[in-house]
């Protein structure tokens, strides 16, 4: 499937959702990764004017989780997160931050991503860890 393809559809899945809320939007992908961009303002500052670590988890999940969804065979598996961890190593006060997911470890029950987020000089923001569970549907 077409890149611009793949990342409209992702976009358009985020209507009425958290993502749209902090104006996230999938901005590349490749044949190991997904990335995400998110501007940075009021909505996602903490009450000292600076990036919400929150804000950057959420970004972290929606990028990883929509990877997953890219990556793996969810016809047959729902995909649910199960645990993410989170390291800040700078503050940010405006611009944007991009996100890029890309796998640690790809097993068949549970997946492991790296979510690296940097800004637009690429210099590190955070670094997460987002672990996912692949639950078999019900026929």
């Amino acid at each position: 499937m077409d890149k611009e393809i793949i990342l409209e559809r992702c976009n358009a899945i985020c209507k009425n959702t958290l993502m749209e809320t902090l104006d996230i939007t999938f901005v590349d992908v490749g044949d190991d990764f997904l990335t995400a961009k998110m501007p940075i303002n009021s909505r996602v500052h903490q009450p000292d004017g600076v990036l919400h670590g929150g804000a950057s988890v959420a970004l972290a999940e929606s990028v990883g989780s929509a990877a997953s969804y890219l990556f793996l065979d969810t016809d047959s598996f729902a995909i649910r997160g199960l645990e993410i961890s989170a390291n800040h190593t700078r503050s940010k006060v405006d611009g944007y931050v991009l996100a890029t997911a890309r796998f640690l470890h790809k097993g068949r029950t549970t997946q492991l991503w790296e979510i690296r987020i940097t800004d637009e000089e690429n210099r590190l923001i955070s670094i997460c860890k987002l672990t996912t569970i692949a639950l078999k549907k019900e026929s």
